[in-house]
């Protein structure tokens, strides 16, 4: 910056590189007010100082103002020498360690660099080889040494570890004595058993055909059930179809569960949970989605791992796990519904209102379904009133939002509970050298027996047949059609009786007449034998195609089914 001296003198200051400030004025130094922005060192602009000359003065005071030129200071900024605050070691400038603890002898650099004067290239590069060799001799030393000082250390720690067991050991045996000592033969009753003593178990109520039928080469698992386990009552389940069993399994078809120390059969029902909160009654489980299962067994913890089982026989071919699960909540009831549609027919009818028979038995049920909405094949919703008292038992006054006819169909949608049946058969396959058979499933026993399937004569599907009702026609009076604009009157042209006049005439043609007859006969008989020809050529084409078609349907179906499998 320039400092006033005076009104018209103006004074420039620069460093005189021993860290003090020279004042030079702008009439010394000779130049102007546009001259005075530039920078001058020792009275010399920059523009005058003569950049060739290597022995100015001038490129080492500029020289000094970088990092590599000397900026003054203490010795040891001058040396490089530091110390680690952290470690306590001190290093040279060079980055050599200066510490008497690790026994290296540490050069003055000065003296290096002395010892270096007047040496050729070669004899330089031995004498740092040489010194680079004593450095890594002295780091493998350090490093062994080191080394088995780690080595000794781990030794000591297993040395520690093996003292530490025997000393467990030591106090295990007396604390064994002081009971022994103590208690005398009763020490087993307080203390109780160890691991790996032999011990015998006394069981009551064991049944006699468990003993007679006993294998020694059979291992027998022993263990305990809590009192919640003896209980009996409903489990539901989350529940699925193994997707490598066949088929899918059926509502009431007998399964054996293996849920813990427990194997017994039951009867299953499925059911899945609507958004409202009911379980509805499935008759079979779905492909490939879990559903509620709910069945009569012991009352075990939520959680727990349940495996279905359709038959325990070991000469099946397929695979023999039917499904798998997790226990959900016991019960001593749940309420599983399944749909009911209660029909009815009306027989009088008077515009909104309509009489009822047939839906229901007695004017007791009527009374408990009174407010149910009712609906007809044909949508038109509807309510239940009151009971008739005249007419067949069950009949109902009903409401509609429109008109019905005698024709429609009325039904309500209602939900009947499931009576859950409590069957609960365990598995004794020790009490018998021939096996366990359980409940066989009703499909498997009509086979065995050779039962035919009985059949509901409601449930067979019959040809619909419906009489197509004739409307009569519009029927307008003359006198009031001749009123009409002609745009509504019937254009329908009544149908003549006898034949009209026109087609009961004769046509005699003349021979140019009977030419042009032949000529088109002969042209419409050679475009029937063109279309007859064509017909033919498509239907064989159409063949050829259908044959490519079938190879590609079945190549793309082993494709598909391929897929599936590795799918599922």
């Amino acid at each position: 910056q320039l400092r006033k001296k005076g009104p018209e003198k103006r004074n420039n200051p620069v460093s005189d590189g021993g860290g003090g400030v020279t004042e030079y004025s702008l009439e010394d130094l000779g130049v102007g007010e546009e001259d005075s922005s530039r920078m001058a060192i020792d009275g010399k602009l920059l523009g005058s100082i003569d950049l060739t000359d290597e022995n100015d003065d001038f490129f080492t005071k500029l020289r000094n103002k970088f990092v590599t030129g000397n900026w003054g200071g203490d010795d040891d900024a001058e040396n490089g020498d530091f110390e680690d605050l952290e470690t306590g070691e001190r290093f040279g400038p060079n980055g050599e360690i200066d510490s008497d603890d690790h026994g290296i002898q540490v050069e003055d650099n000065q003296d290096d660099e002395s010892d270096l004067e007047g040496l050729t290239d070669a004899q330089i590069r031995d004498h740092h080889a040489q010194k680079k060799a004593s450095h890594k001799s002295t780091f493998d030393q350090q490093f062994d040494d080191s080394k088995k000082e780690g080595i000794a250390d781990e030794n000591a720690d297993e040395q520690a570890e093996s003292e530490y067991l025997e000393a467990l050991k030591r106090e295990k045996e007396a604390r064994h004595l002081r009971n022994d000592t103590t208690f005398g033969t009763d020490a087993v009753k307080h203390a109780g058993f160890r691991q790996g003593l032999y011990c015998r178990i006394r069981v009551h109520e064991i049944p006699a055909e468990f003993l007679q039928s006993f294998n020694p080469e059979l291992p027998l698992v022993v263990g305990g059930l809590t009192p919640q386990e003896t209980q009996m009552g409903l489990v539901r389940c989350r529940f699925k179809k193994h997707r490598w069993h066949k088929k899918i399994l059926k509502c009431m078809d007998p399964l054996v569960f293996s849920i813990g120390w427990r194997r017994f059969q039951s009867i299953p029902y499925y059911s899945t949970e609507d958004q409202n909160g009911r379980y509805r009654y499935l008759k079979y489980t779905p492909e490939h989605m879990h559903c509620n299962l709910t069945f009569y067994g012991p009352q075990v913890p939520p959680n727990t791992g349940i495996l279905a089982i359709q038959n325990l026989s070991s000469n099946i071919p397929s695979f023999r796990i039917a499904g798998t699960g997790v226990t959900l909540e016991n019960d001593a009831s749940f309420e599983i519904v399944k749909k009911l549609k209660l029909v009815g027919t009306p027989h009088k009818i008077y515009k909104n209102t309509a009489f009822i028979s047939g839906m229901f038995n007695t004017d007791l049920e009527v009374s408990r379904f009174e407010g149910a909405s009712i609906k007809t094949v044909s949508g038109i919703r509807g309510q239940v009133k009151k009971a008739l008292r005249e007419g067949h038992a069950g009949s109902f006054r009903g409401t509609f939002e429109d008109k019905i006819l005698l024709s429609d169909i009325v039904f309500c949608r209602t939900w009947v509970p499931v009576d859950l049946k409590r069957y609960y058969n365990p598995v004794t396959s020790l009490l018998s050298r021939d096996g366990w058979s359980g409940m066989k499933p009703k499909a498997q026993l009509q086979i065995e027996t050779g039962t035919p399937i009985e059949v509901n004569p409601d449930s067979i599907y019959k040809p619909i047949e419906r009489t197509e009702k004739k409307f009569s026609k519009l029927q307008v009076p003359k006198d009031l059609e001749q009123a009409m604009p002609f745009k509504s009157k019937q254009k329908n042209q009544k149908q003549l009786k006898e034949e009209s006049y026109a087609n009961k005439r004769a046509v005699v043609m003349d021979k140019a007449e009977k030419q042009k007859y032949t000529f088109v006969q002969a042209l419409n008989t050679i475009r029937n034998d063109k279309i007859s020809k064509k017909r033919v050529k498509n239907a064989e084409r159409n063949k050829e195609k259908a044959k490519v078609q079938a190879k590609e349907d079945e190549r793309l179906a082993i494709i598909h089914k391929a897929n599936k499998k590795r799918q599922y």
